[in-house]
């Protein structure tokens, strides 16, 4: 039973130097031929699911590049092919800065509840060198003004370990930060991708980060910052006020299958876990001859899925449950990774409580370890 959908919007007015998601130049680009070939992807996916979905979530790229009555055609064509329970979480990412007040007005009245802003830091110098066009007097205003028209859950993300970055500079974001007093976080360390700015910078030995000392010395002030300041970390990266976890987020870690429309996106439906093409024109040729655009549909095996549901469940604080995991694969955690269980708990980066198989405080530090010490056991 399929409860979540991801979409995707490509479009952006500015390309950061990290960013490696599926994106290209508004300008010039043909969003409202995009908008129709959304459309019939939906339709063709989605024509048949008979249960409401529990969450939606805009993303890209930035879908707020898109002009109001844009907004306006791609929240109507989502009302219109989707069925969302009443108390669905209907999230869009937006950049702070983009979002006009007939933006805004668009977005709410057509039914979204929840803003993701991209903020990633409040150092206005540094916002500037990993390419990003807002400064930090936009998050406020945007913030105020998505208040105003009335959200009331809205979450920003934050990034460290950027270059230059000192983790005084970053104690200082985070001290702005809570000034806004929102409902959710997520903080994430930077990766150098390939074929962005970024990496071509690191290649040729221009680019200096923080380096891991720092990194981690960032990750706990994070951590201690957000428990102090009244946010419970239920997940790696992410951080909320009592009721306001991710509803989209942990569909995602629970292993969860959801539908994912647009360029480039991946969804897992029915046991398959399928992307589709990421150019804007082989994305909508298929469409327009009424076939779905899929570049993959890899059908999960078991063993993956047992995997998957490891090194994702992992990510939660609640971690993985012994018995869910017995339930649903009939077999026993401790028996299939006895050896690598033994290990990681001898080291302490992995509990045994309640049940539950969990990161410990210094487990968090290094899950990707732990996470691949899971991948091709069995």
């Amino acid at each position: 039973m399929i409860k979540a959908a991801y979409i995707h919007i490509p479009f952006c007015e500015h390309i950061c130097h990290y960013c490696d998601f599926n994106k290209v130049f508004l300008k010039g680009q043909p969003v409202d031929e995009y908008l129709d070939a959304l459309e019939k992807e939906i339709k063709l996916t989605a024509a048949n699911n008979q249960h409401a979905l529990s969450t939606v979530f805009v993303g890209g790229g930035t879908p707020t590049s898109l002009n109001a009555k844009q907004l306006e055609r791609l929240c109507a064509i989502i009302s219109e092919n989707l069925v969302l329970d009443k108390n669905a979480e209907y999230t869009f990412e937006a950049n702070p800065g983009d979002l006009a007040p007939d933006k805004l007005k668009a977005l709410y009245d057509g039914g979204v509840n929840r803003l993701s802003f991209g903020v990633q830091s409040f150092n206005d110098e540094l916002l500037q060198r990993i390419g990003r066009t807002h400064r930090a007097k936009d998050v406020f205003s945007s913030v105020e003004a998505a208040n105003k028209i009335g959200f009331d859950n809205i979450s920003i993300d934050l990034m460290y370990s950027l270059p230059g970055q000192t983790v005084e500079d970053f104690a200082a974001t985070l001290k702005q930060a809570f000034t806004l007093d929102i409902q959710h976080f997520s903080g994430y360390s930077l990766i150098i991708e390939p074929k962005t700015v970024f990496y071509n910078l690191l290649r040729k030995g221009k680019l200096l980060t923080p380096g891991e000392d720092a990194e981690a010395t960032m990750y706990r002030l994070l951590m201690e910052e957000m428990e102090k300041h009244g946010y419970k970390q239920y997940e790696i990266s992410n951080f909320a006020k009592e009721g306001y976890e991710s509803i989209h987020n942990i569909t995602y870690w629970n292993n969860a299958e959801y539908y994912g429309f647009g360029a480039g996106a991946h969804g897992y439906v029915n046991g398959y876990r399928r992307s589709n093409f990421g150019p804007l024109k082989k994305y909508m040729e298929p469409l327009a001859e009424g076939n779905l655009p899929l570049l993959d549909n890899h059908k999960v095996t078991r063993t993956e899925q047992m995997e998957e549901e490891l090194f994702l469940g992992l990510r939660k604080n609640s971690g993985v449950s012994l018995n869910s995991f017995k339930e649903k694969y009939n077999q026993d955690i401790e028996t299939l990774f006895a050896d690598e269980l033994k290990g990681l708990l001898e080291r302490g980066l992995i509990s045994m409580d309640d049940g539950n198989l969990k990161l410990t405080y210094n487990g968090r530090f290094l899950g990707n370890e732990v996470f691949q010490s899971f991948i091709g056991i069995l």
